[in-house]
């Protein structure tokens, strides 16, 4: 649903909304708001809402401290986990400078120029998310633990099962913000879970992301739980990913997929920082599912990207490398511009490794590029890449790689 300026204040108006939250996120993606009365709706379309962001890593210091949220009206929600009294929407927001210079280091923004960028060369994407989280329980006091909630394996259900109630209560949740479903089930690990939803453009894709990770965590916590979405939250059990399936329009038969792919493929070690942000993250390569090394393949999930069996409309490509810690607006915008250039360039895929490459000899592995092995090995390949500079502005480089 669309909605313009005026639609929102009457909505508000007439459903008797009590605050309205203005969402954004901080270069890592991690969520951020600031909640405004209805009163103040009409001054935050006109002029927008000042916040301090010297308190925000990355956004500035003390000597330009001020910066202003514009809510997009576009994405109006409600929020389904709040109180039914004094009801509470929320917008995604536009960052800017008091003179109204855009805020280079507003990942959304960022996101939002790269689907016009590829708009005017003609083409289109689309994107679908799967992230994986766990859940553990809280101990007396509701503090956290990591004890799952559940010992149940991959596809399990109840008793075994106990995560089953929550994921139903999650995607009633997501059905009422109009995030569509499309399966849940229990994953591999103790306590691990999935919720899949469906394809949409770019920007409403990551603005779900967004949404999903917040909502699971509230409706954790209401359950006497806590959601976990790192990359890696027990050492001996299966990671968490934050798989991207991927499609362009025009596809051409086919032939502009296997170019978006290409694309991704000759880019991914340089974006690997922004898939892979923290330490954590490449402690799940290589195992379980997560792939190692630069490769492609039909279907075979030992690959960093698998074109998952499909015909027509259904058809995708499938990238396995990132986890849920990753902004969603930056790995997006990185994956857009690397598709672009296969597109443009008629890149042409390697060769299919139809192999198993978690059990493939060393002779066999030598053959294919290996992902980052560290946080460090990922920001130095970043740092040296021309095509990260052209698309990431440098303030934010130095954020992911000064730490």
């Amino acid at each position: 649903m669309r909605y313009s300026q005026e639609e929102v204040m009457q909505f508000v108006s007439e459903e008797e909304v009590e605050f309205i939250r203005l969402a954004f996120c901080d270069v890592f993606g991690r969520q951020k708001n600031i909640s405004i009365v209805p009163d103040e709706l009409k001054r935050a379309f006109e002029y927008g809402i000042a916040f301090d962001a010297s308190a925000i890593t990355g956004f500035g210091d003390e000597s330009r401290c001020d910066l202003l949220l514009h809510p997009d009206p576009d994405t109006l929600t409600r929020l389904p986990w709040r109180p039914e009294y004094g009801k509470v929407v929320r917008m995604f927001t536009t960052i800017t400078y008091p003179d109204g210079t855009p805020f280079e280091c507003d990942t959304r923004s960022l996101l939002k120029k790269a689907v016009k960028d590829a708009e005017n060369r003609g083409y289109s994407f689309a994107f679908g998310a799967e992230q994986e989280f766990y859940l553990f329980e809280l101990d007396e006091k509701g503090r956290p633990t990591d004890i799952p909630q559940d010992t149940a394996g991959y596809m399990d259900v109840a008793p075994d099962d106990k995560g089953e109630n929550v994921r139903r209560e999650i995607c009633m949740a997501l059905e009422q913000t109009g995030i569509h479903p499309e399966c849940s089930h229990h994953e591999e690990g103790p306590g691990q879970n999935e919720i899949d939803f469906q394809y949409s453009d770019a920007l409403t894709a990551a603005d779900n992301a967004q949404t999903f990770q917040t909502m699971v965590r509230s409706v954790a916590v209401r359950n006497g739980l806590r959601a976990d979405f790192s990359a890696r939250p027990l050492d001996d059990a299966p990671g968490n990913g934050f798989h991207i399936n991927m499609s362009v329009k025009p596809d051409n038969g086919g032939a502009g997929l296997r170019s978006l792919i290409a694309g991704v493929l000759d880019r991914v070690l340089e974006m690997t920082v922004f898939l892979n942000p923290t330490e954590n993250s490449y402690k799940r390569f290589g195992r379980s599912k997560a792939p190692g090394y630069v490769s492609w393949s039909e279907e075979n999930r030992s690959q960093l990207i698998r074109v998952p069996a499909a015909v027509g409309e259904y058809r995708r490509a499938e990238l396995r490398s990132p986890d849920p810690t990753a902004n969603p607006y930056l790995a997006f915008a990185l994956i857009i511009y690397a598709g672009l250039e296969g597109l443009e360039q008629g890149k042409q895929l390697p060769e299919p490794a139809n192999i198993n490459l978690y059990t493939a000899d060393g002779e066999t592995l030598a053959g294919y590029a290996k992902l980052p092995g560290s946080l460090k090995e990922a920001c130095d390949t970043a740092v040296r890449s021309d095509f990260i500079r052209a698309h990431i502005p440098q303030a934010i480089l130095d954020i992911y790689c000064s730490r």
